[in-house]
């Protein structure tokens, strides 16, 4: 069976976005695009809802074409490479996407490897990908989602980047569902970032 990472960045006061839904208020910096790098060579399935799905077919087909049109770029050029390779990952790798909203009109240019899933079949669809053979299933975003997943005890790790800032306000990044224990199996830190990952293992009933 293959594992369903869930990666994603949180805030020290533990929100996934800022006030009105800013997901930029977050300090993304180097070494969180590594990392989300690194987790998408890892896999080889993207798992996604519909929100975040929209929001990175948007981005990142034109930064693996021109890195430069990539505000994270223009701030720090050394990323350029980052950005491309990570682009062009995200081009390459599957996407299914849970969504009842989507259809095949809106999913240009990734329509050739994108899977639309409705979210009554979300659990079984999810279940079923963990039993084909292949490589990690990543989740990036789908914060309501992935939420769903980790109560319904279909997550097997989650690699939550600790960002140094302190919001105040926002979108938690948890849910209100019981969350199965977690165990802290791994931490890192890069110089020049202030962020801190920590990687827990998704103690279910049946570990």
């Amino acid at each position: 069976m293959r594992k369903l990472i869930v990666c994603n960045i949180m805030s020290l006061d533990g929100y996934f976005e800022g006030p009105g839904k800013n997901v930029m208020a977050l300090p993304m910096d180097g070494f969180f695009d590594e990392h989300n790098l690194e987790r998408l060579r890892a896999a080889d399935t993207l798992l996604l809802g519909a929100t975040t799905y929209t929001g990175l077919k948007g981005y990142w087909p034109a930064v693996a074409d021109n890195p430069e049109v990539s505000p994270a770029v223009a701030a720090n050029p050394d990323v350029a490479d980052l950005h491309r390779q990570t682009g062009q990952r995200n081009n390459q790798i599957h996407k299914v996407v849970v969504s009842d909203s989507l259809t095949t009109d809106d999913t240009a240019p990734w329509t050739r490897t994108t899977t639309i899933v409705p979210r009554a079949d979300a659990h079984q669809a999810v279940a079923d990908l963990k039993n084909q053979p292949g490589m990690d299933v990543l989740m990036l975003g789908s914060r309501t989602l992935w939420n769903d997943l980790l109560v319904a005890g279909l997550v097997d790790e989650l690699h939550l980047m600790v960002g140094a800032a302190v919001l105040g306000g926002g979108t938690p990044a948890f849910g209100t569902g019981p969350v199965p224990l977690l165990r802290l199996v791994d931490t890192r830190r890069r110089d020049g970032s202030d962020n801190l990952l920590l990687r827990y293992q998704v103690v279910n009933r049946d570990t």
